[in-house]
């Protein structure tokens, strides 16, 4: 007899005009679909952030969620896959995280330059233990409503990773840019992506140019 977890777990529903009916059956057909495979939910860990979109509107205050008699938690913060995700889409905490994480990892960085380690082993080092977790998750920084104090501090770590190794390293504009571009290109080369017929739809019928996506702000 062997036990298995499955961890991170998260189920998104949409909350239109108050109306709650579709994400309470989401969380219903899950706790279901958890009896029917024998999966044991721990509702002690189990935690409901609610996100505003339209920041116009005032903000809602949804019924608890119940499972199994047991009242979820209701956060403001939640980390998600080494992301602290905020109900307020700000990603200051998530910033917070990230610094104090990166300077920690540019104090090996400098101790390892302080035995005269060539610059090559520094930029590895650099590569694979400091901006693997200075830069974590960086197209989704970058693309989203990251503040410009906030992109400062890490592009702050950046430069003093920069000076130890002794060579200008890429911004975290730079980095996420050619993240996505390099994103961009795989899903387009790739005809099964679920993204693909979405992706080829904007291309422009004369230049074969992506287009960007006409937005429009609503008013009341």
């Amino acid at each position: 007899m062997y036990r298995s977890f499955a961890d991170d777990t998260a189920i998104v529903g949409c909350i239109r005009s108050g109306q709650e009916d579709e994400y309470r059956e989401l969380i219903k057909d899950f706790v279901t679909w958890c009896d029917l495979n024998h999966l044991l939910l721990n509702t002690t860990k189990t935690r409901e952030m609610v996100v505003v979109v339209d920041f116009r509107r005032p903000r809602p205050h949804p019924e608890p969620v119940i499972i199994k008699g047991d009242c979820v938690e209701v956060v403001h913060t939640y980390k998600y896959l080494g992301v602290q995700l905020d109900d307020k889409l700000d990603w200051t905490a998530n910033t917070d995280a990230l610094c104090r994480k990166g300077q920690s990892r540019l104090y090996f960085l400098r101790r390892l330059a302080s035995f005269n380690i060539c610059k090559k082993l520094l930029q590895i080092f650099y590569q694979s233990v400091v901006a693997s977790a200075l830069l974590y998750a960086v197209v989704v920084l970058a693309g989203g409503s990251l503040k410009k104090k906030d992109a400062a501090r890490l592009d702050k770590l950046v430069r003093k990773a920069g000076s130890v190794v002794g060579t200008e390293l890429d911004s975290l504009t730079s980095v996420a840019e050619r993240r996505t571009l390099n994103r961009l290109l795989s899903i387009i080369d790739n005809p099964s992506h679920p993204l693909h017929s979405a992706i080829s739809r904007q291309r422009s019928s004369f230049s074969d140019r992506l287009l960007s996506l006409s937005c429009s702000s609503q008013t009341d």
